[in-house]
């Protein structure tokens, strides 16, 4: 495949080239998901508003999420949020790309990752694309944590079914008497 730039390489271009390729190796290794784009945090998400008319309270959030309204408030305390926009009243409106960012948030803490870690994750983030490698290696050090705790699991479950088959034959052997 021949690739053509029609323009002057620049810092714009250099990170959508980045995000392409990135997009192509998630399509290749993930068939069906739609990967992230350059300005979002994961797969893209069903949200229950369009574009534009994206404001969300705190209840309708925490409603959506199945998170606390204390749990957001708490994430935007100490930094795990981006700025929330509020109303002249000073309420809080969330949009869909706080959803996205929630969204990515659950999925770090349902691994176990530590606040702290998701804390300096996001971070990273607002510091802009020049935290790729800060970043990657953040997420393949806690990517580790994770394959480990699932062949923990894995074997803890292996001896689960060991168990559960010595009851299961106990239990046959006596309903044939």
């Amino acid at each position: 495949m021949t690739v053509t730039q029609s323009g002057p390489i620049t810092d714009e271009t250099a990170t959508t080239d980045l995000w392409e390729q990135a997009r192509d190796r998630t399509e290749a290794r993930h068939p069906g998901v739609r990967p992230a784009t350059s300005r979002g945090c994961g797969p893209t998400i069903t949200h229950p508003r369009p574009a534009g008319r994206d404001q969300y309270t705190i209840s309708e959030v925490a409603e959506h999420t199945g998170l606390s309204a204390h749990t957001l408030r708490w994430y935007e305390r100490i930094g795990l949020m981006p700025h929330v926009d509020r109303t002249h009243t000073g309420q809080r409106r969330f949009t869909n790309r706080d959803l996205d960012w929630l969204n990515l948030v659950t999925k770090l803490r349902l691994t176990g990752m530590p606040v702290a870690d998701m804390v300096r994750y996001a971070e990273l983030v607002r510091e802009g694309d020049g935290t790729f490698p800060e970043r990657e290696e953040l997420l393949t050090a806690h990517r580790e944590d994770v394959r480990q705790r699932i062949a923990e699991l894995q074997s803890t479950l292996t001896v689960l079914d060991y168990k559960i088959d010595i009851y299961a034959d106990a239990r046959r052997a006596s309903e044939r008497f």
